[in-house]
């Protein structure tokens, strides 16, 4: 495949500091921009320099036009090239497919520490998708015209209560759907399947999981599988959702994050 341009964005803290820098990785179906809300300005605030990169076809990285080209291995070089322009020590904070993404990298790479917030299940996302086609028969309709700007009030109550918590409206997610944008089918069926992979050794850092108690895309009871293959600490977060970054709690789960890190990482 030829190389391709990644687009990858720096937002330095305001004051000067010697805290490993933060690399956030989007999930599936959304760009960088997730982060920007609220977690940038509030690590920047800490004292944190953040970094966010587009996985390919996403965002303003290139690739749109085929992104069904790209697998798992092809985001982990994404984010590789991330890290190489980073170029000092970096906690890695990976959303959903990105929590998948990093797992990959951290079969070989390391890091300061990685976080894995929604993180798709060891098992796979077979499993969780039959149970959402249960309980929502047209979540794949309206995912589809979801991610391609096609925006109806059936639509968006549905995206609001599979990925956001119960307190949500769907008037208050409008701001997050220019976000949204059409998946890889390859990386979609990799994450499908479990992620199993033999003769790896997970490298020992510190590691954070943390998932919403509501959420209806990776149920919480899925969390311990991957705290115990990490070795992880794990934290539930009560009352939200899939999009830990844009729910109303996102603060608690941003607090969470600053507090372990402070510990955790400094005391590495």
């Amino acid at each position: 495949m030829t190389p391709r341009k990644i687009s990858i964005e720096s937002y330095p803290t305001p004051s000067r500091s010697d805290k490993a820098a933060l690399l956030f990785v989007h999930g599936a179906y959304v760009n960088s921009s997730c982060w920007t809300f609220n977690f940038i300005p509030f690590f920047q605030a800490q004292g944190y320099d953040c970094f966010t990169v587009d996985l390919s076809g996403h965002g303003d990285s290139e690739g749109r036009e085929r992104i069904d080209d790209f697998g798992i291995g092809d985001y982990v070089d994404d984010v590789k090239l991330a890290l190489a322009e980073i170029g000092r020590p970096a906690i890695v904070v990976g959303h959903s497919m990105g929590a998948r993404v990093l797992e990959r990298l951290l079969e070989n790479d390391t890091a300061a520490a990685v976080i894995f917030l929604s993180p798709v299940p060891t098992t796979g996302t077979a499993g969780s998708a039959m149970q959402l086609l249960l309980r929502y028969p047209n979540f794949l309709e309206s995912l589809d015209a979801a991610v391609n700007g096609k925006i109806s009030a059936k639509t968006s109550q549905m995206m609001t209560e599979i990925y956001f918590s119960p307190d949500v409206t769907p008037d208050e997610i409008l701001q997050f759907l220019p976000m949204l944008c059409p998946e890889s089918q390859q990386a979609v069926t990799e994450m499908a399947l479990p992620e199993t992979r033999f003769g790896i050794r997970r490298c020992q850092l510190p590691a954070l999981v943390i998932g919403g108690i509501e959420d209806a895309v990776f149920p919480a009871s899925m969390l311990h599988f991957l705290a115990s293959s990490w070795r992880a600490d794990l934290y539930r977060a009560a009352g939200a959702g899939h999009m830990l970054m844009l729910d109303p709690q996102w603060e608690t789960v941003a607090g969470h994050m600053l507090a372990w890190m402070e510990k955790r990482v400094a005391a590495e």
